[in-house]
């Protein structure tokens, strides 16, 4: 861990988790495809709300660098068909 900077030093390619949250799987498994196109990744189910409303799923990333990891975390941030990102 990088004291000065009080976060966890990562080694770089490694794998990501991001969680996403929406109303429709199957376009947000068409947001990822095309985000994530250049990388490896895997998209798994996680939840489903009560009322079926909102879906989530769990994408794993593997990110070449930071910069990336955010980019990524920007572009489904940015996608009207993902409601939230974790």
């Amino acid at each position: 861990m990088d004291l000065e900077k009080n976060r966890p030093e990562i080694d770089y390619p490694t794998k990501w988790e991001y969680k996403i949250i929406g109303t429709n799987v199957d376009e947000m498994i068409s947001v990822v495809e095309s985000i994530v196109v250049d990388f490896d990744y895997e998209i798994t189910p996680s939840n489903i709300s009560l009322k079926a409303k909102y879906f989530s799923l769990n994408v794993t990333v593997v990110v070449p660098s930071e910069i990336i990891r955010d980019k990524i975390f920007r572009n489904f941030t940015d996608h009207p068909a993902i409601k939230f990102v974790i």
